[in-house]
């Protein structure tokens, strides 16, 4: 007991204390489970110990519960006691409904707290509050998913129906509904595109000729001199690699031949640049394509199956150094070694020239720093676990609230459009009939008629007058040629007597009018008066000539 005492209490020690070890609890009321280690229940216990006579206090190895760990004091009854204890032991006990769901959310929460799912997304409900809701099935299950509003805003992608995807979370009950539901943490989207579907047939065709085995890859030679680096010039990627070549081996040399790195020509470039490395095989002891990271189009170049051949037949090592440590290619599993980055290619061929004893002492000054720095996390993990605990809680708690305001908005809106529906179908019935009898389309129409029969009126109108003029014109041509006065427009006159007995008469021949007479002769334009001074008459016509 001594020795217990100077050990702090553990993580496992505190679950089993704070958890009361329900099974033993629901069987013996008088019966606990407390840490070996703690002094101040150690006076607790004894002083328990002395008013329960009969029980014992037994050193065990394993927990009472089987929950707890090695080191813990378990109570347990005496002989005396069994009979009182079987007593309480068949006692029922009646649960509420809202602790039975919340005991066994805790005990599922408990076991599956962390986990990944594979499914097919259906029934995707989005939340005005930002939740994601959804149904993951197979064609076995369904499992209900929601996704909250600060992990939803994380994702590269939008949640459909018919999504193939994988959900990392953990599992819960909806305490409302008394359904089993998961709390998704993040996601991924299953399935591959034609690049992928390529870069899978490829790499399953080459390892089925066995381009992949082990056995044919070759161990790098441990002390090169040259080293020849298939890669782009104008990049940052030949730059590192020298950079860390004279950091840790500045006597290696390295032999560069410029090529493609990107692009429908890159794959030919870079199987070029293997081809002239093995035709100068004396010149280099290995080679190595290096090519910074990109995406899966940025690196469809190394997935060629000519260059994976190209590779798998060099005489030479080859080290794949293509895109970041997440990026696989064709040309990765053909060579005879994949480093993760450029600069760790440039590690790995200068590794047996670099200090073995410089790199133990920093491992082992990185291992010390590591070690310390997990105590100095779990220190403080152990006084920020209380905390965290309720920050957790209250964090399910607000989570929980904001799914049930979800499911009752949900509800309301369900509830509004079925009441909505017969009113607003009658009135889409009410206005049709309005509009077959609206009096406005019957007042258009006779309108339209209106003012059809006024145009044919006044064309009508418009023809009779024009037909009319036409006559009355043709009249007046015709009654014009008749008319005395166009006579005297072609240089005749009318002459008249002026005054006495015979005032106004037409003069016809010159014995009607004496000498001394005046006449008055009307012409095309006006009227002249004369006095006769003198007359003439010849056999044939009388002439009469006046002189005003």
């Amino acid at each position: 007991m001594s020795e217990r005492e100077d050990n702090p209490p553990t993580l496992a020690s505190l679950r089993a204390r704070r958890g009361k070890v329900r099974t033993e609890r629901r069987s013996i009321s008088k019966i606990s489970t407390i840490p070996a280690q703690d002094s101040l229940l150690q006076s607790e216990l004894f002083s328990f110990f002395e008013e329960n006579a009969g029980i014992t206090v037994v050193a065990s190895a394993e927990p009472v519960s089987g929950r707890g760990e090695s080191g813990e004091v378990a109570i347990r009854p005496s002989p005396r006691n069994i009979s009182e204890m079987s007593e309480q032991a068949t006692e029922r006990r009646i649960w509420s409904v809202r602790a039975l769901v919340m005991n066994i959310r805790q005990e599922i929460e408990t076991a599956y707290s962390d986990l990944w799912v594979e499914g097919e997304i259906s029934n995707c409900r989005p939340a005005p509050s930002g939740h994601t809701y959804f149904t993951l099935k197979d064609g076995e299950a369904q499992l209900p998913v929601v996704l909250f509003r600060r992990q939803a805003g994380l994702l590269r992608f939008r949640p459909e129906d018919g999504l193939a995807v994988l959900v990392r979370g953990r599992v819960s009950v909806y305490e409302s509904r008394g359904q089993l539901q998961m709390i998704a943490e993040t996601m991924e989207p299953r399935g591959a595109g034609a690049l992928q579907v390529a870069f899978e047939q490829l790499k399953a065709r080459l390892l089925a000729e066995g381009l992949f085995d082990a056995g044919r890859k070759r161990q790098l030679p441990s002390f090169p001199k040259c080293v020849g680096i298939v890669t782009s010039l104008s990049g940052a990627v030949i730059r590192d690699i020298v950079t860390v070549v004279r950091r840790r081996h500045a006597r290696l040399n390295l032999l560069v031949y410029p090529a493609t790195m990107q692009g429908a020509s890159s794959p030919e470039s870079v199987a070029a640049g293997i081809r002239w490395f093995n035709a100068n095989s004396s010149r280099v002891d290995a080679i190595v394509i290096a090519r910074g990271g990109g995406s899966i189009e940025d690196l469809a170049g190394f997935n060629d199956e000519a260059l994976a051949r190209t590779i798998a037949a060099s005489a030479l090592p080859v080290v794949s150094a293509i895109g970041h440590e997440t990026d696989f290619t064709i040309a990765d599993f053909v060579a005879d070694l994949r480093a993760p980055t450029p600069s760790a290619a440039a590690e790995l061929i200068t590794a047996a020239q670099h200090r073995i004893e410089e790199r133990v002492a920093a491992l082992g000054a990185r291992v010390q720093r590591a070690g310390r720095f997990h105590l100095m996390h779990a220190r403080q993990r152990y006084t920020r676990l209380s905390a965290e605990a309720v920050l957790n809680r209250l964090r399910d708690v607000v989570s929980r609230r904001d799914q049930r305001l979800d499911e009752l908005r949900f509800r309301l809106d369900a509830a509004a459009q079925r009441r909505l529906r017969v009113p607003a179908q009658r009135l889409n019935a009410v206005s049709d009939r309005l509009r077959r009898q609206d009096i406005s389309d019957r007042i258009a129409a006779t309108n339209h008629r209106l003012q059809a029969a006024t145009q044919r009126l006044q064309r009508a109108a418009t023809e009779n007058v024009a037909g009319r003029c036409t006559r009355l014109e043709r009249a007046s041509t015709r009654l014009d040629a008749l008319s005395p006065l166009a006579v005297l427009s072609r240089g005749y006159a009318l002459v008249y007597l002026q005054g006495g007995a015979g005032d106004g008469t037409l003069l016809r021949s010159s014995t009607d009018a004496a000498q001394g007479q005046t006449i008055r002769a009307r012409l095309a334009q006006g009227t002249l008066e004369a006095e006769i001074t003198q007359t003439h008459r010849d056999e044939a016509n009388v002439m009469e000539t006046s002189k005003s």
